[in-house]
């Protein structure tokens, strides 16, 4: 198998005919083999049934995976991509604002030589209150991961399997794949694509989820740096707050012996808490290090085997 379209879906009834259609058209003239994976993350208005009379016709190598409820667009990722047998894995969202017409110059892309090539949605059609905040999302996501592209979360994206098959998707991950490939040293670019108008529907995402990506980012960054070192952090942070609490009573405690007087000062106590609290990111420090040293098992990125 050539390649592996994999499409995450939930309530998307009107648009699943359609998207088969112009991913047929879109790949016919490059003569590869594919097959399309539809997972339905536990949609309620009958999209599964859809893409059972899809399969029944028989004019497309499909293959679908119902959820018994909804998971979120991650877990439909990670299962869609774990069963993909292509050599190069595209994945595309099923509300039709992906063009299929866009997956060969992706493929072009990747015979560049790069891992993964991520769609920018360069001319958006959603509204301005989706568009304002991902661009400041996106441009706090570039910076603080150290991979420069536009558009982090558009669904269209094309992987070499091997790429995509060593990410961990889970949680709200989906957003960040590209951050999470580049992080593993696969080379990661980005090109224009069409992005078209909701025909069908509404969309599934809110505000939150622009709130939710800045925590989930901090939490990829904190895990990337300190999940097998821990104490690197706690530690760092106790003996920061241990030499301050230390120092100031050090200051009160030379003025008690000099003048003979003791006065309890906010001051004081907000050294002596300082210190208290120290110690104890010292002491969770320790107890993570213990965990991360049972629990290690290290991952690493192969990228080419000769056997």
């Amino acid at each position: 198998m050539k390649l592996s379209i994999v499409i995450p879906l939930f309530n998307e009834r009107e648009s699943l005919s359609p998207l088969a259609e112009a991913i047929a058209s879109a790949l016919k003239p490059l003569d590869l083999s594919y097959e399309i994976i539809f997972v339905d993350d536990g949609s309620t208005d009958g999209s599964f049934e859809v893409i059972r009379s899809l399969r029944s016709a028989g004019k497309l190598n499909m293959r679908a995976f119902r959820f018994g409820r909804n998971y979120g667009k991650a877990a439909a990722l990670s299962v869609g991509i774990g069963h993909a047998q292509g050599e190069i894995i595209v994945t595309m969202d099923a509300d039709l604002q992906d063009d299929p017409a866009a997956i060969p110059d992706l493929l072009k892309k990747l015979d560049e030589g790069y891992d993964l090539v991520s769609g920018w949605k360069k001319v958006r059609h959603d509204p301005a209150s989706f568009k304002v905040p991902s661009r400041i999302w996106n441009w706090a996501t570039s910076i603080v991961a150290g991979v420069k592209l536009h558009d982090f979360n558009c669904g269209l994206k094309a992987y070499r399997s091997a790429a995509a098959k060593g990410l961990e998707i889970y949680g709200e991950r989906h957003r960040y794949l590209p951050v999470l490939a580049y992080w593993d040293g696969w080379r990661v670019a980005e090109i224009p694509v069409t992005h078209h108008e909701r025909r069908f529907g509404r969309s599934k995402y809110g505000f939150s989820k622009f709130v939710k990506g800045f925590l989930d980012l901090l939490t990829l960054i904190f895990l990337r740096r300190y999940l097998h070192s821990p104490l690197h952090f706690f530690g760092l942070v106790g003996m920061l707050l241990i030499f301050l609490g230390t120092a100031v009573l050090g200051y009160f405690g030379v003025q008690w012996i000099a003048t003979g007087a003791m006065r309890i000062r906010p001051l004081t106590l907000l050294s002596l808490g300082a210190v208290i609290v120290g110690i104890q990111f010292l002491s969770f420090g320790f107890l993570a290090e213990m965990l991360a040293h049972v629990s290690a098992r290290p991952q690493y990125t192969i990228r080419e085997t000769l056997v």
